[in-house]
C-alpha cells in the first residue's frame, strides 16, 4: 500500500497554514480585569492573571463608600460633563462642562455602576489616597485616561493612536460602548 502523496500547490498552502497558527493564536485579546482593595486604596489591573498595572485611588468616604462586589464597565466617556446627582449632598450644585475647572470629572469617566458609580479623573488630585468621594473612585486625569485607553482596547472599542490624542486634547465628550465588558471587582 503505498502514502498518499500531496500537490506541490497543497503542500505550499499546508505549510502556510500550519505557519499562520501561531500568528493568530497571538494576536487573541488579553484577558483584562480590575480589582479595587478600598483599604489599601489601590486599584489593580490584570492581563491573563498578571498584573500589570497599579494606580492610587480615592475612594468614598464613610458616609458616601464606593459600593463593593463585581461590576462590568461596558461605557466609557471621554471629557464627561457633570450633571449633579439627585442626591441630598448634590442639592445646590450646578452642572458642568467638559473642561470647566470645578467639573469634579476630569478627562474620563469609567462606569461601573450606572447612574452614580464612576472611576473617573479629578480635579482635586490632592485627594488621591484618601477617602474623600461621594462613592465613585477618584484618579488623577493622566492615569484615569491611561486606564480608559486600556480598558477600552481590552473591552473590543480599540481606537487609533491619534484618536486617542485628538480626545485628549479636546473638550469633545464622546461615549464609547464596550462590546466586551471588563471584568472589575471592588473589596473591602
Amino acid at each position: 500500500m503505498s502514502t498518499p502523496t500531496l500537490s506541490p500547490l497543497r503542500t505550499s498552502l499546508l505549510t502556510l497554514s500550519l505557519l499562520a497558527l501561531p500568528l493568530f493564536a497571538a494576536a487573541a485579546p488579553a484577558q483584562v480585569r480590575l480589582v479595587v482593595d478600598l483599604s489599601a486604596r489601590k486599584l489593580y489591573g490584570y492581563s491573563n492573571g498578571e498584573l500589570v498595572r497599579t494606580y492610587d485611588v480615592a475612594i468614598g468616604t464613610k458616609s458616601h463608600p464606593t459600593p463593593t462586589g463585581s461590576f462590568g464597565i461596558s461605557r466609557i466617556i471621554w471629557n464627561p460633563g457633570w450633571n449633579p446627582p439627585d442626591r441630598e449632598w448634590a442639592r445646590d450644585e450646578i452642572p458642568r462642562e467638559p473642561g470647566d475647572p470645578a467639573n469634579p470629572m476630569r478627562g474620563v469617566k469609567l462606569i461601573f455602576s450606572a447612574p452614580y458609580y464612576y472611576i473617573h479623573g479629578t480635579n482635586a488630585p490632592s485627594s488621591i489616597g484618601e477617602a474623600a468621594s461621594h462613592g465613585c473612585i477618584r484618579m488623577t486625569q493622566s492615569d484615569a485616561e491611561s486606564l480608559a485607553q486600556w480598558v477600552q482596547n481590552a473591552g473590543g472599542a480599540g481606537r487609533s493612536a491619534e484618536w486617542y490624542r485628538e480626545v485628549r486634547g479636546s473638550h469633545d465628550t464622546r461615549e464609547v460602548g464596550l462590546p466586551d465588558p471588563v471584568p472589575l471587582v471592588i473589596r473591602g
